[in-house]
Formats: C-alpha cells, structure tokens, sequence
C-alpha cells in the first residue's frame, strides 16, 4: 500500500501537469509588437491570433501551431512550437516631395497582406498558470507599400497568461 501510495505522489506532477489549459492571452514585444489569443485544440496543436503593430500600421495574425513538449530531456516544461499562418492590415508612412523652394509631407497608407512563420521556445511555469517564451517570426509581405517584402528576423519576447 505505501509502496502503491509513493508511486502515485511521484507521478501526480506528470498527470496533473500535462496540458491542463484550453486557452492563453498575452503579449509580444519585438518588430511586431502586439495582444494574442492562443486556442489549444489538443496538447499538440493550437491556433494563435495575434493583433500587431509595425510600420505605423496594425495587422491582424492568424497562425496553426505545432508543440513538442519532449525535445528536451532535462524539462518539460520548455516547449519547442512552430507553424505558419496568414497576415492582412495596413500600414502608413510619410512621402517627403520637394519642388521648387518648397518641401511637404504627405500621409500614405497602404494594404498589407502576406505570409508567416513561426518558431519558439516557450517556459510554462507549474505554480502559476504563466508562460515566457522568446520566437522568431519570418514574414514575407505580398501587398503593402513595397511588393513582396521579406523579414526574417522578426524576434519577440512573449508572456502569457493560460486558462
């Protein structure tokens, strides 16, 4: 029985741990900073929106994860996730002419639409229902002020918070 009882204890950190949350809010600091909104289907899979800022603009993120929470042997609390996803928004800028004399600003907006990638490292913490997490985020931009506009190191610092 106690022998029954100490294997039970050592082994309710691993039942009671594993993907407890169904969804996560938080935010990411970088090149597109931003709010999102995380949807877990299963322990592998989730679905990430994220509503970003870049060149005085605001696009809308929408992404399909991947998470492998056992590349690690020495945790598993550090989890390795990638995917790909979609982008649409706006973006502005100022256009300087010259003529003459004279010189002005002119305010220019423009579409912006395109593709993502995705790939991180995410740290979720047992105690509390929170997650730290350090990604990159390629973008290739299909419309926008420059056509086909490619950025591969989009790096962000994320924190999160699950339920």
């Amino acid at each position: 029985m106690k022998k029954t009882l100490v294997l039970i204890l050592l082994l309710f950190p691993a039942i009671a741990f594993s993907q407890l949350y169904k969804n996560a809010v938080g935010i990411r600091g970088g090149l597109t900073s931003g709010f999102e909104y995380r949807i877990y289907t299963d322990d592998a899979n989730s679905y990430k929106f994220l509503l970003g800022s870049r060149d005085n603009g605001v696009q809308l993120h929408a992404f399909k994860e991947f998470h492998q929470y056992d590349m690690f042997n020495f945790t598993d609390q550090l989890i390795f996730f990638y995917g790909a996803g979609m982008h649409i928004g706006y973006e502005q800028w100022q256009k300087h002419y010259v003529e003459g004399n004279s010189s002005w600003y002119e305010e220019r907006t423009a579409m912006l639409a395109g593709l993502d990638g995705l790939v991180g490292l995410e740290y979720q913490f047992y105690e509390v229902p929170i997650s730290l997490g350090l990604e990159v985020k390629p973008y290739f931009d299909i419309l926008g002020r420059e056509m086909f506009n490619v950025e591969l190191f989009d790096f962000a610092f994320t924190v999160k918070y699950l339920f």
